[in-house]
């Protein structure tokens, strides 16, 4: 299909095309499956593992877990930022610019790193 049009002709054919075989799939399963499914005793208990669950599913979990991701990620991403940009610092297009754009992303992560050794997150009891 050629033209202004062809584009979006053949973007409404896909889509036309996906939600056929969704609509097909979806009524293969309604039809194919048992009229009244099995509900054995055992279907509705949760597995892990191979051992039964002893206890309540309930399991509270300290706040500091999710900091030490939380500060994992952030320093993740800065690593993500650095290395690339040290890879190619060499580069004569770079000055002192980029050489104070780095050290204002570095400092903005180092105070935030300041600030939490301050308020004792990274204090493992």
């Amino acid at each position: 299909m050629t033209g202004y049009l062809g584009s979006y002709a053949t973007l409404g054919l896909l889509l036309l095309v996906s939600v056929l075989f969704f609509v097909v799939a979806f009524s293969a399963n309604r039809v194919l499956r048992p009229a009244r499914p099995a509900d054995s005793p055992g279907k509705r208990a949760s597995y892990e593992c191979g051992v039964d669950p002893v206890g309540g599913d309930w399991a509270q979990m300290q706040i500091r877990y999710y900091v030490y991701a939380y500060l994992y990620v952030l320093f993740a991403v800065e690593a993500v930022f650095l290395f690339p940009w040290a890879l190619i610092f060499d580069r004569p297009d770079f000055g002192l610019v980029t050489v104070v754009e780095m050290a204002i992303f570095v400092a903005v992560l180092a105070l935030g790193l300041l600030y939490a050794w301050r308020r004792r997150i990274l204090h493992w009891t």
